[in-house]
């Protein structure tokens, strides 16, 4: 089953400052004396619309996994990879495997091209307000994220869109080896970082080929996350903040990428997936529970 949703972005505003220099009544401002070039009227195109279809697949039955003593579903057993799929697929990619007790990602070295055979390994049941736990170990110069708030989406021609596009991420970088690191802005690339857009801080990951724990908390829109028990960034979907965050990032409105904005200024209100990006780099995960705050 599909749903459709009509995603549209928020038009230009109108400028309204005054200065004095008159327009001769053709400022659509409303003042006597605007900014406006003589003959010029204020208004601005609206941006168009984009139109992003939302596959509705089976999920997994929650029930079926074990709970340990402290309410969280362990979603992992350390042996095999039951409830968990690739992206826009009713399989495993072969680019994972479960061995010595961590779900790995073999690496191929083509970045985010992925190998034949790759994909983002996704767990296959929606969850709205949840606390996320897991262990991550980075391979030297690696690079992967955990998505969360996701959604399996289509283009107007059907093809698949990449996951970043519906969802946020938590990034997961050997911060020392790999460029990413030193791009984007005020470290927002780093370990932990809301990627692209909220630096995690204070930095402290661990180097790579050491474990690390991650911990993502969503409730009612406020999203908290946590690297090696410590918190280092919070934010809040579906605000005016998280708007203004949007518009500054590449994920705008009319931008490069033009259904992300749509899914992303609503993201998480129907719930989504969390998934384990094949970024082309070794990386291991382990210990994955999941606790429903619904």
């Amino acid at each position: 089953m599909k749903k459709v949703f009509m995603f549209a972005a928020c038009a230009a505003l109108m400028m309204a400052s005054c200065c004095q220099n008159k327009c001769n009544g053709q400022c659509s401002c409303g003042c006597d004396k605007c900014s406006c070039p003589q003959g010029e009227a204020g208004e601005q195109p609206a941006v168009e619309a984009a139109v992003a279809q939302i596959v509705e697949n089976t999920q997994v039955d929650l029930a079926q996994f074990p709970q340990d003593a402290d309410g969280y579903y362990v979603i992992y057993d350390g042996k095999t990879l039951n409830g968990w799929r690739g992206y826009g697929m009713d399989q495993v990619p072969t680019s994972w495997e479960s061995a010595d007790g961590a779900i790995h990602l073999k690496g191929s070295g083509t970045g985010e091209a992925q190998a034949e055979g790759g994909g983002d390994l996704l767990f296959a049941h929606k969850f709205t307000n949840f606390t996320l736990e897991l262990e991550y170990k980075i391979s030297k110069g690696g690079n992967s994220g955990i998505f969360y708030l996701a959604q399996e989406a289509k283009d107007a021609d059907g093809n698949l869109l990449p996951i970043w596009q519906s969802c946020s991420e938590y990034q997961v970088l050997d911060n020392e080896n790999h460029i990413d690191a030193q791009l984007g802005v005020d470290g927002n690339r780093q370990a932990a970082s809301l990627y692209d857009m909220v630096p995690a801080k204070p930095q402290n990951a661990k180097p790579f080929g050491e474990w690390n724990k991650a911990k993502i908390v969503v409730f009612k829109g406020t999203v908290i996350h946590y690297q090696n028990d410590e918190k280092v960034l919070e934010y809040h979907l579906w605000t005016p903040k998280w708007k203004e965050m949007l518009d500054g990032s590449k994920f705008q409105a009319g931008g490069e990428f033009p259904y992300a904005y749509g899914m992303m200024i609503d993201e998480g209100k129907e719930g989504g997936y969390f998934a384990l990006q094949d970024h082309g780099d070794d990386v291991w995960y382990r210990n994955v529970r999941i606790k429903v705050m619904d």
